[in-house]
């Protein structure tokens, strides 16, 4: 069996945007309209970047990459629809967002995470705010989905700052 190009952490998803569908076919036959509904949105964000990059099929970590993408977009969201006072609205998210979490590796914790970039500066000799880029770009090579970009810089800045 060929080897998966998926990010380090994702468990057998070799076949992501086919077990997204199989569960959209699924969800339609116990008739859950909301799941449905929202792998349904799923999959036509998954076939508009394929048609976009000219591709019949996406490779899994590009079909993460848009998974991800729409969860950011539900995070932020559920806070608007907070902000607003619409918990109906607030509600979906949450529930939308436990549906794409089941399609997600598991997130690194701050703790994993600071590990991760503690080694990568000593490993690079990075040793000021100016090597932020090449830390940054070592750091979410390893990580790929499994940690925020925004969480990854904010964590590489402060390290960096304190004078590694």
């Amino acid at each position: 069996m060929p080897e998966s190009n998926c990010p380090e952490g994702v468990k057998d998803v070799r076949m992501l945007e086919d077990t997204i569908y199989k569960e959209y076919f699924e969800a339609l036959k116990s008739k859950n309209k909301d799941k449905a509904d929202f792998l349904s949105f799923i999959r036509s964000e998954i076939k508009n970047a394929a048609i976009t990059a000219k591709k019949d099929k996406l490779e899994d970590a590009e079909v993460l990459a848009i998974l991800k993408k729409i969860k950011k977009n539900l995070d932020e969201a559920k806070v608007t629809f907070a902000t607003t006072a619409r918990t109906d609205l607030v509600e979906k998210s949450v529930r939308e967002i436990a549906i794409l979490d089941t399609y997600l590796p598991k997130a690194l914790s701050e703790t994993e995470l600071t590990v991760i970039i503690n080694e990568t500066v000593t490993g690079l000799g990075a040793s000021s705010i100016k090597d932020m880029g090449k830390v940054m770009k070592e750091v979410i090579g390893k990580v790929g989905v499994r940690a925020d970009s925004k969480m990854v810089s904010d964590l590489v800045k402060q390290k960096l700052s304190s004078g590694a």
